[in-house]
């Protein structure tokens, strides 16, 4: 039977008719309800408890014979329908998302809409406007649905004992420029058959983006406690440096550099230094000190560029620095800001696959991946070993006398 829709007559400011209707849907400019009003009856629906702007339709009812016919929901389905709420309702976008056309996508999305009985998207000519009050407790259930069927899967993968698949890790750039390579070549030599994707973001997004499910793991670092959205096992502890050309003033100073001095000279740093939270600026407001901010960016590699060009002096992690950047003179920080910690987050909601484990365990050789596993299973806090992470320092000796 067709969605087309039917407008609900007006009588004295009531909504009035004998409607053999299976919903009333209703939608304003700030959102969208729906009532129920039942089969064949009178039905009133004072105004004055609705919207001034409101407009109504209803839809037809759907016979038993219709719903039997439509009855094929899919995870296909649920899972087009959330790439099209998380693509901005484009369509398009939502199809090269999920490697579909966007014929394909239109034609589930209707046969879906069919079978709920009423529409998922309010819709303005051919394009989607919004997401209807009903539709959103859809999409929010469809979720949850979809999350569900990939644990399932991956605890079956795992009780194949299986080492196929997709490991996903969020991060910055600096994590997997100058930290993931070693590992990741190490753990792709007892896994060829897992793909791995790296998905580099700023600092704030990290989490988000494990949380959301785009990732399998998200490695993050800060200053303060674990971070509480999963299991945080500490990979290892490390300062900021000062980066600055051979020539620069501080390079010559014959002290160690303090706030003082870097507050005379413009800095280059990460994006995160422009939040009032960061740490780096904390540390100058301490002092009483205001930072001259020039430059910011998510690559340190860029920032090393901009040094290079006399542009500031850079303010970045000590892993960043390379034994080729002979060129730059790299003065320490130690002192002048807080130690951070780099984390890896598992989540504790999700079924994780056997190889991620053993991914973090190579990351965190002080982590044996029989303790993760069990960590995670339980749900219990991780033991002792995970409250003094090496120094990047110590860390980087192992790794080089590895290769």
């Amino acid at each position: 039977m067709s969605l087309a829709h039917r407008h609900v007559p007006l009588r004295n400011n009531r909504i009035f008719g004998l409607l053999d209707v299976h919903m009333i849907y209703g939608y304003d400019r700030q959102g969208s309800f729906a009532f129920h009003p039942g089969d064949r009856h009178e039905t009133f629906f004072p105004l004055d408890v609705l919207p001034p702007d409101a407009c109504f339709r209803a839809h037809p009812p759907f016979s038993a014979a219709t719903t039997r016919e439509t009855a094929n929901m899919t995870l296909r389905q649920l899972r087009y329908l959330i790439a099209i709420a998380e693509s901005g309702l484009n369509i398009t976008l939502a199809a090269e998302r999920v490697h579909a056309t966007q014929s394909g996508i239109s034609k589930q999305l209707k046969q879906l809409e069919d079978e709920l009985g009423f529409p998922v998207f309010l819709r303005k000519g051919k394009s989607l406007e919004r997401i209807t009050l009903p539709g959103a407790h859809v999409i929010e259930r469809a979720r949850r649905i979809l999350a569900e069927a990939a644990d399932i899967r991956a605890f079956a993968a795992n009780q194949r004992k299986e080492s196929a698949g997709t490991l996903r890790i969020v991060t910055t750039h600096t994590q997997a420029r100058f930290v993931l390579p070693p590992a990741i070549a190490t753990f792709k030599r007892r896994h060829p058959q897992v793909d791995v994707e790296i998905l580099p973001v700023g600092d704030a997004d990290v989490l988000a983006q494990l949380e959301s499910g785009d990732a399998d793991i998200a490695i993050v670092s800060g200053t303060g406690t674990p971070p509480t959205s999963g299991l945080a096992i500490a990979l290892y502890r490390w300062e900021r440096t000062i980066l600055v050309p051979r020539a620069h003033p501080l390079a010559t100073l014959g002290r160690p550099a303090q706030l003082g001095d870097l507050a005379h000279h413009p800095l280059v740093s990460y994006e995160s230094s422009t939040r009032s939270e960061s740490t780096l600026r904390r540390a100058f407001a301490l002092a009483g000190i205001e930072p001259q901010i020039a430059i910011t960016a998510r690559d340190a590699d860029l920032i090393k560029t901009y040094v290079r060009n006399g542009l500031g002096v850079g303010v970045l992690a000590e892993m960043a620095i390379l034994d080729t950047d002979t060129d730059l003179r790299v003065l320490p920080g130690a002192g002048l800001f807080p130690v951070c910690t780099t984390w890896l987050i598992l989540r504790r909601d999700r079924v994780v696959r056997d190889y991620a484990l053993d991914f973090a365990a190579t990351l965190a050789p002080h982590a044996d991946q029989r303790d993760l596993r069990r960590l995670l299973d339980a749900g219990e806090s991780a033991p002792a070993w995970n409250d003094e992470p090496p120094p990047w320092r110590e860390r980087k000796i192992v790794q080089q006398r590895a290769a």
